[in-house]
């Protein structure tokens, strides 16, 4: 991890709250008494509230404090592609051929070099290898070859964060990465049959799973547990128990216990259902030197990634996001290595535009990763506020406030309640975290930063404290002295 200097945030951490504010200021009622009712002690909370204009003094409460941010994190991996990538900025998939194509026939090798795309899911990989069809490639005599060699191989693995290595929020960046490596399992009863029928997406080439499965008169509960699903071979998944008709239809995504076959086996039944012919296998490997370009599959625009990564806080879109910072940056510097960018190099890269966008503010933040995904990471409510704030006055500022969640409206702050549809707001949550972090419309019609953090074994209790702050920066604050 890259950990900027400390000292400042060690001396402020002595003070409580707000370390910069000449007087004491007290918690609001509202959101002391949701901590309260939920066994959460003050300390736990780090919040900082601060006009987006910055025409008036900002306020906040254990704001310089060094903090888990969760998800929260995105926003600086989100912010800082922005700013140096530009919102028309795309990933472009290349695809080169070797030997000569007659009649539809190549022979010779199809390659498919990645650059990092976090938007490949199936239909776009379909569409990938209909692009490479309606070049006239119908049969391939040789191979198809993914290149996967623009980022390092990960040092982890899927089960390091919390040892559930089959849920996709723990699926690891790639530069050739297809669908999230995710399967989707959907169940819909069939009473007449007394079964559950099961369908899978995306198809998989070498790779089944049981078609049905007994229905029980159980409550719909913990219907996964109920399957008993075995999913750790990588060519066959059954099930030993039962479906609850109760449930009706539901999907499960899981993450496909063999990374490093999913492409494989995705682009074989892709090329398949495209009605191409392929003699070889289909296989990992790198560009080999005299290649043809046959063309560039090009990814949505940078700033319709950054609202999928923001709206629904997927962990894996940002993590690819994060080493592509340091790809182009690695791209663009003469004596960067030619090997695939690593984790390290994309702190490196993150750190430092933090540093330069923020300045001595950013000297306590510690950056593990892109997507906020881990215990190491560390933020202060400050920080984060400042950061903001200076999105707010940036060229990308348009991009930056769609890419979040809308209170009570969509994304991950769909069910929340507090002034629906007026607040512009990232989440967080993890074991001992939950966060909000982005812009809240007043009653006045001002807008203002507003970062609340709770690190707390019962943060996730605690969710209603996040709520009153929201609805009391939607008043206006005017923050009370202490007696």
């Amino acid at each position: 991890m890259i950990r900027l200097p400390t000292l400042a945030l060690l001396a402020a951490a002595l003070v409580s709250p707000f370390a910069h504010a000449a007087p004491a200021w007290t918690l609001p009622e509202p959101i002391a008494a949701a901590l309260a009712e939920a066994h959460v002690p003050a300390s736990a909370l780090s919040l900082w509230v601060q006009p987006a204009d910055a025409a008036a003094p900002s306020w906040g409460w254990n704001a310089d404090l060094a903090v888990n941010p969760a998800s929260v994190f995105k926003l600086a991996t989100t912010s800082a592609a922005l700013a140096t990538l530009g919102p028309a900025w795309t990933w472009k998939t290349k695809v080169y051929t070797t030997g000569a194509l007659r009649n539809g026939v190549l022979a010779g090798d199809v390659v498919i070099v990645g650059s990092g795309d976090p938007s490949l899911v199936q239909e776009r990989a379909w569409l990938l290898l209909r692009q490479l069809r309606d070049t006239g490639v119908r049969e391939i005599r040789g191979d198809i070859v993914l290149d996967h060699g623009a980022f390092a191989p990960a040092a982890q693995t899927p089960a390091d964060f919390d040892n559930a290595p089959s849920e996709p929020y723990n699926v690891l960046p790639d530069a050739l990465l297809m669908n999230y490596r995710a399967v989707t399992l959907a169940f819909q009863p069939d009473a007449q049959a007394r079964v559950a029928r099961v369908t899978v997406q995306p198809r998989l080439a070498g790779f089944a799973v049981d078609a049905t499965v007994p229905l029980s008169r159980a409550d719909c509960g913990d219907w996964r547990t109920g399957l008993a699903l075995a999913a750790d071979n990588p060519t066959r998944w059954r099930f030993a128990g039962s479906y609850p008709a109760a449930c009706g239809v539901r999907r499960w995504p899981l993450a496909y216990p063999e990374p490093a076959s999913y492409e494989n086996r995705l682009v074989r039944a892709l090329w398949n259902e495209a009605g191409g012919k392929l003699s070889g296998q289909v296989r990992a490997g790198a560009l080999p030197a005299g290649a043809t370009l046959a063309f560039a599959f090009e990814s949505p625009p940078l700033a319709q990634v950054v609202r999928d990564i923001n709206k629904f806080s997927n962990n894996t879109m940002a993590e690819q996001l994060f080493l592509t910072l340091a790809a182009n940056a690695a791209a663009a510097d003469p004596s960067a290595p030619a090997a695939g960018v690593t984790q390290a190099q994309a702190r490196a890269v993150l750190a430092a535009w933090l540093h330069e966008r923020l300045g001595g503010a950013a000297d306590a933040i510690v950056v593990d990763n892109g997507s906020g995904l881990s215990r190491e990471t560390r933020i202060s409510a400050r920080a984060l506020g400042l950061l903001l704030q200076s999105d707010w006055n940036s060229a990308v500022m348009p991009e930056i406030m769609s890419s979040l969640p809308i209170n009570g409206v969509d994304g991950t702050l769909r069910r929340s309640k507090s002034v629906a549809g007026r607040a512009h707001l990232k989440t967080g949550s993890m074991r001992d975290v939950a966060a909000i972090a982005g812009y809240v419309l007043a009653d006045s019609g001002r807008r203002y930063v507003l970062v609340a953090v709770i690190n707390d074994p019962n943060a996730g209790a605690a969710r209603a404290a996040l709520d009153a702050a929201i609805d009391w920066v939607a008043r206006d604050p005017v923050p009370s002295k202490a007696p």
